[in-house]
């Protein structure tokens, strides 16, 4: 009987369990965690199961059980290092700041997998929120791998585009199963079809595209900025709105986040014009303000809008998008406006508490004034014209 396919997951987190580990578990996988947290570690051991909770906005909740999954603790590098060199896949998510760490087991496993079976590549799925994720893994394996390595021959590193939207879970869910879920039932996985070295895995939803950064500036410009938006504009208007679809529901509110999601959907449009098209962005933007209007996957204001330092930064969501609007001279006063209110968010978690990145903002950016903050937040400069330019309509 043919073994199980394996895939090796970096990250037991939201992402890494309810989507990429789900698609891959439900596809006839067997799923490996690896993670540092040891609870998490041995809550999965000892049930070798999880639920996720399927938040339909018009239907009841489904309870969907993923099995043929165990877990292996980060820091037991000998171990991951096997894991990876027999698996037939690897997926990371474990965000920007832990990469760094998983790395050299990551060179370790890559480089007995080329002694043990020579010309059998190993992909890499970078289910990351990060840009050039292909080349930031590149460099920094090759520094770990010995001179020489032919890590291209050898490993596919596939960027990533992730839609699917998972809320924070509440320590009241928490406490009656620590592995819970809750998710959205959309499950597309947009992946670089050319980053494959083997043969691409058998999933439903996975979506092979050819030009994969077109598909990661739309998620971050429409998808990320639209949800962004919803938050900023939510808490300027109503302070004590606590859920995004309440801030939608709003008066005027919508369309606001529509428009603004619509100026950068035209600059996406202009940038990428043999691959995405005006009528496939607007219903893209249909859909995307009918998940966030999701009651029952109570995602809430502070968690979108959250931590401004990295959603005011030069290349983020909104500045981002401001500059590719402005590159293409295209209009942007309704993305500009939501920085205006970003600037002013002040949303608290349920226990009432700042994001611990926003006090800091607070209290060294906002005594600047918007001027300050687009100048060192931001990272627009006078000296040049486009950024001259945008500063000006931003701040008038």
């Amino acid at each position: 009987m043919k073994p199980m396919p394996t895939l090796v997951q970096f990250g037991a987190g939201n992402i890494g369990r309810s989507f990429i580990g789900q698609l891959f578990a439900t596809s006839g996988y067997e799923v490996i965690f690896i993670d540092v947290a040891k609870p998490l570690v041995e809550a999965i051991n000892a049930r070798r199961e999880y639920n996720i909770v399927i938040k339909r906005s018009s239907a009841a909740d489904e309870v969907l059980t993923i099995r043929n999954v165990y877990a292996l603790d980060g820091n037991d590098h000998a171990a991951v290092a096997e894991a990876v060199a027999d698996t037939d896949y690897v997926a990371t998510s474990v965000g920007l700041g832990a990469l760094p760490h998983i790395f050299p087991v990551l060179a370790r496993g890559i480089e007995l997998r080329a002694q043990r079976y020579p010309g059998r590549p190993l992909d890499i799925i970078i289910a990351e929120n990060i840009h050039d994720g292909a080349r930031y893994f590149r460099q920094s394996l090759e520094e770990l791998l010995p001179p020489g390595f032919p890590l291209a021959e050898n490993v596919g590193l596939v960027e990533t585009s992730i839609g699917k939207m998972v809320p924070i879970m509440r320590k009241e869910d928490l406490a009656t199963d620590p592995l819970l879920l809750f998710a959205e039932e959309y499950n597309e996985l947009i992946v670089d079809k050319h980053g494959f070295r083997g043969l691409l895995p058998q999933i439903p939803t996975l979506n092979p595209v050819e030009n994969i950064k077109a598909y990661v500036d739309r998620k971050l410009f429409i998808h990320n900025l639209g949800h962004a938006a919803a938050a900023y504009f939510g808490f300027s208007q109503s302070p004590g709105t606590r859920y995004i679809w309440q801030a939608l529901e709003l008066p005027g509110l919508a369309s606001k986040v529509r428009t603004a999601m619509r100026q950068s959907a035209a600059a996406l449009v202009r940038e990428y014009p043999n691959d995405l098209t005006l009528a496939s962005l607007e219903g893209h933007i249909d859909d995307l303000l009918r998940r966030f209007a999701n009651k029952a996957l109570g995602d809430t204001i502070y968690r979108v809008g959250r931590d401004l330092y990295r959603k005011l930064a030069r290349n983020d969501r909104l500045i981002g998008a401001i500059l590719l609007a402005a590159r293409h001279d295209l209009p942007y006063s309704v993305i500009a406006e939501a920085v205006r209110a970003a600037i002013s968010f002040r949303a608290v978690d349920e226990e009432g508490r700042l994001y611990p990145r926003d006090t800091e903002f607070i209290a060294n950016e906002v005594p600047k004034g918007l001027a300050g903050i687009l100048r060192d937040v931001c990272g627009l400069r006078e000296s040049d014209v486009i950024d001259r330019e945008v500063i000006a309509r931003i701040l008038y």
